[in-house]
């Protein structure tokens, strides 16, 4: 069996390492790997492949950034090409970027059936490309891969029942098992004059906020007013957006400690010993809850819906006051539900490909 996986962001990268790992153990399984190049600075993509020891990619197709259309349309055209190439029995995709939805497009106009790991979720907010994205792939796909029982009745109610598995999420795999190398590993505590639960860990890299100046200032805002330093790595995006909307003056705080995008190991490291995590990111708010650190949204909404109703994830959008109510209500609950699997999702997914196919 050959395996087309496409991958092109950094929580791909991590999500793809775990079933890579599994497809190795066997034999009769070959996996072609696809790269698009959507994250293409060496601290958002080459290091990743490094320390997870994800195989070298057979195709690097350099994509890089662009508006939304051309982006997508170029990843199509050149996964058509290695398609068509490499002839492979399954198109396997993840989460909700356009890599995403241009894997998937490519393989069904093609005829191949289509994996979608991190299948059926969904923030009802279509203003999100994410959501498009997410929508698409979904209903493109033969096998549906859902992380939580929340996304397979997303996908029910879609009229999406057929090849619809909730296995757990592949990202709390790889919690388990890269936590023990970062805490081998990883400085950056020591390295950032840091101790444990004294600090605030934020990331924000949304368009949604990033491309509105008001948002990312109330955001910048918030962080500068927190009660503990808070580590912001700045995603290049985030960067660009303070320089092109006049806000650098409110990122030069003692209390803010600017950081260059960090590994795998390292982001690791800072979550689990963080007292509290601000972010916009869906992955992020996931690690968050799977290393038992509160966390707050800085969004409207959120696919992690079961997170929030846990106790554990509180929603606020891009505003100031209510960023910093939520910081002094910000506790640890008494449970944390077992609610993203047991770490054995990659096996059950490799499991039913390899049976099914």
């Amino acid at each position: 069996m050959k395996v087309l996986t496409v991958i092109g962001a950094r929580p791909q990268f991590i999500k793809a390492s775990m079933l890579s790992l599994a497809f190795q153990s066997l034999k009769d399984v070959k996996e072609v790997i696809v790269h698009t190049g959507q994250h293409y600075d060496d601290n958002m993509s080459k290091v990743f492949f490094e320390q997870l020891k994800l195989p070298k990619p057979d195709y690097y197709l350099g994509v890089g950034s662009d508006t939304h259309g051309r982006q997508t349309a170029r990843m199509l055209t050149e996964i058509e090409r290695v398609i068509l190439t490499e002839k492979p029995d399954i198109v396997l995709v993840y989460g909700d970027t356009n890599s995403t939805l241009a894997g998937a497009l490519a393989a069904a106009k093609l005829h191949i059936p289509v994996a979608h790991v991190e299948a059926g979720l969904r923030s009802f907010n279509k203003k999100m490309p994410e959501e498009i994205n997410r929508i698409l792939t979904d209903h493109l796909s033969k096998w549906l891969f859902c992380p939580s029982l929340t996304a397979l009745e997303n996908l029910k109610r879609e009229g999406i029942e057929k090849g619809v598995v909730e296995t757990g999420d592949i990202m709390y795999d790889a919690i388990l098992y890269y936590k023990p190398y970062a805490q081998r590993y990883s400085a950056i505590l020591s390295d950032l004059n840091l101790s444990s639960n004294t600090y605030y860990l934020a990331t924000v890299h949304r368009a949604e906020n990033t491309d509105d100046p008001q948002k990312l200032r109330a955001l910048l805002e918030a962080f500068h007013q927190m009660k503990h330093p808070v580590v912001f790595p700045l995603h290049p995006r985030t960067k660009h957006k303070i320089q092109q909307w006049g806000l650098s003056d409110l990122i030069n705080s003692n209390n803010i400690k600017l950081v260059e995008p960090l590994n795998y190991f390292d982001m690791i490291t800072l979550e689990s010993q963080a007292k509290v995590i601000l972010t916009d990111s869906g992955g992020v708010q996931k690690e968050a809850y799977m290393l038992g650190v509160p966390c707050i949204t800085l969004r409207e909404e959120t696919e992690w819906v079961e997170t929030v109703a846990a106790g554990w994830n509180q929603i606020t959008g891009a505003d100031a006051d209510r960023i910093i109510e939520a910081e002094k209500n910000s506790k640890l609950p008494k449970d944390r539900p077992e609610l993203f699997g047991d770490g054995s999702t990659s096996k059950q997914i490799m499991k039913i490909l390899t049976e099914t196919n």
